[in-house]
């Protein structure tokens, strides 16, 4: 494998007092793909919030991006989380502003200031998900799928080596989750590393790619479903 984007060596991942996961190993590298599956409550989401630093890193190790999780101070987030683009399934966007309005808000909360720079980094994201018809139209005027695509073109926007995108196809339909995936396999064409947490299998089986498992307190290979 190539120099890992994202790494964790025997990893114990926590809520609050309670081991949720233990012994994680796994690797990303450039260009890699890979999903994360496991039944409801198995972890996904815990290991997902412990690589963007929402949960602390108690026992093992871990780097995404040169950054060591286990070290990770609070005044370190804003930094991982340049390196890192969060897609969601109920999309997180900001519905009291249009999308050109969201995607200004990130910019300008990750210290980008030239006004024509963030105008030109807009349109360059908008225009990698097919969106820029849609710059200024307000959340609730976009289909599920639309408003997903705005959430990719938000992760993209400090060109992160890697997405996490966690159960991205989860509220919308067989044909729109394919465009989505579509999207995401054309951004992974690009070098970014993607790790997906998804129960959707007719996904995964119409895209093959590695798969990791949750299952019985930690994480296993898993070769075909």
């Amino acid at each position: 494998m190539n120099t890992p984007i994202l790494s964790l060596k025997e990893a114990s991942i926590f809520q609050k007092d309670h081991l949720v996961l233990d012994k994680v190993s796994f690797e990303l590298g450039k260009g890699d793909f890979i999903y994360l599956i496991g039944k409801t409550g198995s972890g996904k989401s815990s290991l997902l919030k412990t690589i963007y630093g929402d949960l602390k890193l108690e026992q093992g190790s871990g780097q995404v991006s040169g950054l060591n999780l286990e070290e990770l101070k609070e005044k370190d987030i804003p930094y991982l989380r340049r390196g890192i683009g969060v897609v969601f399934q109920d999309f997180q966007l900001l519905s009291d502003r249009s999308v050109h309005e969201n995607l200004v808000f990130v910019l300008k909360a990750t210290a980008w200031k030239d006004k024509t720079a963030i105008q030109a980094r807009i349109t360059e994201v908008l225009e990698q998900v097919n969106m820029v018809t849609k710059a200024y139209k307000m959340p609730h005027e976009l289909s599920g799928g639309e408003q997903q695509r705005i959430a990719i073109a938000r992760a993209l926007l400090n060109e992160p080596d890697l997405i996490l995108a966690d159960e991205p196809t989860g509220n919308l339909d067989p044909e729109t989750s394919r465009e989505i995936m579509e999207v995401l396999k054309g951004i992974q064409s690009k070098g970014k590393a993607i790790f997906m947490a998804t129960h959707d299998y007719s996904i995964i089986n119409d895209y093959p790619s590695k798969m990791i498992n949750c299952v019985k307190g930690t994480i296993v290979p898993v070769e075909k479903l």
